[in-house]
């Protein structure tokens, strides 16, 4: 199987920086943001219309790329986490993780026995169609699939020292919006409560040697996240990026034609 880079910088106490897309479902965009630099690409499925055929497609095209392709899958499902990682996904994110057994199902889900009970497929996409001993391949697998649990209720932030606990769960990442309209603060990310949740995540997984993750909207934000001690975070996302970016291009040159003046005749 594959190595899982991303997981292996992160269990050895690094820092790996990816990308989310929710908009951009072109077989060039993995390409494009392993060549920008990105560890992975994370592809969401909770708030877009893709589907399992969408899924096949970009996991196809993003292994040919230098990062690790993952999923955000929208609940905790057998058959929404085992799919793509039997399409190719290299990391599974679940939403709404408000307890120890709900983390443990996303474990059972995403390993194969003896570690959990995920069915057989061999000689498929995630094990690049080939051949070979059907155990290591299992051992293999197990040991390189990397699984996010998002923590975005008080429920959630409630019990996430059960959760932190659950062997082979990897990163615990903030799901900030969500969180705080559970709290009752919506988008109030520097209220106290929000930020007592935030540092009761961190405790949780220094403490069990889990990577907390977020996504930053901008660089500013990701350098105050690092310095926290976030380990896993996406810049951003393709539909936020192009529009700044796009943004940024186009006031420039309507200021520059404003400056300008009209153009004169010789």
């Amino acid at each position: 199987m594959r190595t899982n880079t991303v997981k292996r910088t992160l269990s050895q106490g690094g820092v790996a920086i990816g990308t989310m897309f929710f908009e951009f479902n072109t077989t060039g965009v993995a390409r494009i943001a392993a060549n920008a630099g990105a560890d992975f690409a994370l592809f969401d499925t909770e708030h877009t219309g893709w589907d399992a055929d969408t899924i096949r497609t970009l996991m196809a095209t993003a292994r040919a790329a230098a990062l690790v392709p993952m999923v955000r899958v929208p609940a905790t499902q057998y058959h929404l986490i085992a799919r793509p990682l039997d399409l190719g996904a290299m990391g599974i994110m679940i939403p709404m993780v408000e307890s120890e057994e709900q983390a443990r199902l996303f474990v059972r889900s995403a390993k194969y026995p003896p570690d959990g009970g995920r069915g057989a497929a061999f000689g498929v996409a995630h094990d690049d169609y080939e051949g070979g001993d059907v155990a290591a391949k299992m051992t293999s697998a197990n040991a390189e699939v990397l699984l996010i649990g998002l923590i975005e209720t008080a429920t959630g932030i409630e019990n996430v020292e059960k959760i932190a606990a659950v062997d082979g769960l990897d990163v615990l990442w903030i799901g900030h919006f969500d969180l705080t309209n559970s709290m009752g603060i919506p988008g109030q990310f520097t209220h106290p409560k929000f930020l007592r949740a935030v540092d009761s995540v961190l405790e949780a997984c220094r403490r069990h040697g889990k990577a907390p993750g977020f996504m930053a909207a901008d660089v500013e934000t990701g350098r105050r996240l690092l310095s926290q001690g976030f380990r896993c975070l996406a810049y951003s996302g393709d539909i936020w990026l192009y529009a700044q970016a796009l943004r940024q291009g186009v006031t420039a040159l309507r200021e520059a034609a404003r400056a300008g003046g009209p153009p004169t005749r010789a």
